[in-house]
């Protein structure tokens, strides 16, 4: 037992999120190099360097420089086992990193110093908030022009509603970018852009009145770092780890990815201060990863890993217990026994077999169509995890075969990419026709991209007149029966066969729910 709870006491999982373009796949990259998981980093859009980054494993992700699925990275650093899950930061792509987000114990949320905090980044913290995820802050990009520091932590203060404890300090951006102050060790870390961070370039400096610290950054910069830092530690709260753990304070860091600076130092300082893997929710009871019995749940199903295999991997994160390859676990949902042969661990697109995996640990299951997401996996008691919803659709279309000959593949290919959670279908009752429903645009287009590349079949598009869907129940059997019939036109099926309502307007929906008051509409699905 004693070795399960060292086990479990090695691993940080945790999500990296962030608006579009901040930095966040990049971060993802060093963090790989430090752990030794991989020896050269990739960039997602550079003209020097030739490797595309190994989170963005997808055609359509190396096509467009973005992140569309959330990839999951594990490495050892400092004998820990970190588990990291990088998220698309693309607001069409949002439901995915909302769903990553049950999966976590901690998240780092990466801002531009140019932007600042934009409105992804909004979202997303109010998501970690609404949990109590403890949440360390990275400004990156600090090797370009951007805005002033302490304005920028006010504005996070402010937008966000969180509060903020500076770790790091900057002395200087842009071209007069010098380096990092390290406030949690007290080392002076040196930028050089023109070569990798070596250890000759931390100073250990316990005390900055020291006359030394001048010849290393210059007279006006030693002034201005002294007087800032001074303000830093007046004005900001003292960092406490309990405070950050229950998510009263953030600890901020400031650096630059792509020039992996600043990157080691918050590192260090994370895996030092975020939390080992926390209890979990679920309907019967608080599951704790202290417990000897297996329990886990799937966050996240992904179709065609590898395109020449057409294989379905769902991603199962452990909440208590060990996880033994080829031991039987029941399926909640479905009410029976499996067991997995070769269970995956994961480097993004790159699996390696496992044999043992603790709690805080995300694994790959081979998945012939079985599992779909909230499923839960236990050793026999009945578990059911919650607070993984489906968020209501903003945009619709009628989606059509267009070669008839490949119907099969068609209906498989559609099927497969709804249970990965991608956009949700919807098939309407009075004629059969499917529409889907997605949060924006761009979705569209990866189902279009990915039906052809993946399962060699066309679709097209077509409009569909549509405001909003809701799912609908009511404790009263009468009460529905003469709603669906008097709604008939407007009432579709999700994929999961439970009833929704497609409100053309939302005049519509307001005047439906005022007729209809036994009936409940609701704008997420627990699925």
């Amino acid at each position: 037992m004693s070795n399960y709870i060292s086990e479990l006491h090695r691993r940080r999982t945790f999500a990296i999120v962030a608006h579009p373009d901040a930095g966040k796949t990049t971060l993802t990259e060093k963090l790989l190099l430090f752990g030794g998981a991989i020896q050269t980093a990739g960039a997602v859009k550079s003209n020097k360097i030739k490797k595309s980054t190994v989170s963005d494993f997808m055609e359509i992700e190396r096509q467009r420089g973005i992140s569309v699925s959330t990839s999951v990275m594990g490495f050892e650093y400092r004998d820990l086992q970190i588990n990291i899950l990088d998220t698309p930061g693309h607001e069409d792509f949002a439901e995915d990193t909302y769903r990553t987000l049950t999966a976590v114990d901690s998240a780092i949320v990466v801002v531009d110093v140019a932007n600042g905090v934009e409105k992804q980044t909004e979202k997303l913290t109010k998501v970690c908030r609404m949990r109590d995820t403890p949440i360390i802050f990275f400004i990156n990009k600090m090797d370009r022009e951007g805005r002033d520091a302490f304005d920028l932590l006010d504005e996070i203060e402010q937008k966000l509603s969180v509060k903020v404890r500076p770790l790091s300090w900057p002395i200087g951006m842009g071209q007069r970018f010098k380096g990092v102050y390290n406030l949690y060790e007290k080392k002076l870390v040196l930028f050089n852009p023109h070569s990798k961070q070596e250890d000759e370039d931390i100073i250990v400096f316990e005390d900055l009145a020291s006359p030394d610290l001048e010849k290393h950054i210059g007279d006006s910069a030693a002034r201005e770092l002294r007087e800032e830092v001074e303000v830093v530690e007046t004005v900001y709260p003292e960092f406490k780890k309990e405070d950050y753990l229950t998510g009263k304070i953030c600890p901020v860091f400031f650096g630059s990815a792509v020039n992996n600076f600043g990157v080691k130092e918050m590192l260090d300082c994370f895996v030092e201060i975020a939390p080992t893997p926390l209890p979990r929710y679920t309907e019967e009871r608080l599951v704790r990863p202290e417990e000897e019995k297996f329990s886990g749940f799937v966050f996240k199903i992904f179709a065609n890993m590898d395109p020449r295999h057409r294989d379905r991997i769902a991603f199962l994160r452990i909440c208590s217990g060990k996880f033994e390859r080829n031991k039987n676990y029941r399926h909640m949902r479905l009410g029976r026994d499996m067991k997995f042969p070769n269970p995956t661990m994961f480097m993004a697109s790159k699996k390696t077999l496992l044999e043992e995996a603790y709690p805080g640990d995300v694994v790959g299951l081979y998945d012939s169509g079985n599992f779909k997401i909230g499923d839960t996996l236990t050793e026999g008691e009945t578990l059911h995890f919650k607070g993984i919803p489906a968020f209501s659709p903003e945009q619709f279309r009628y989606v059509e075969n267009a070669d008839p000959l490949k119907q099969k593949q068609f209906a498989k290919g559609l099927d497969q990419l709804m249970d990965e959670g991608v956009a949700q279908m919807f098939t309407r009752q009075s004629d059969g026709r499917r529409i889907i429903g997605t949060v924006g645009q761009l979705q569209f287009e990866v189902i279009q991209h990915r039906l052809e590349s993946e399962y060699g079949s066309k679709c097209r598009y077509e409009p569909v007149n549509l405001n909003k869907a809701c799912w609908v129940t009511s404790d009263d059997p009468k009460a529905m029966a003469e709603f669906l019939d008097r709604r008939k036109r407007d009432i579709a099926k999700d994929s999961d066969g439970n009833t929704v309502f497609l409100a053309e307007t939302a005049w519509v929906l307001q005047t439906t729910q005022e007729n209809f008051p036994k009936i409940q509409f609701h704008f997420t699905s627990d699925i």
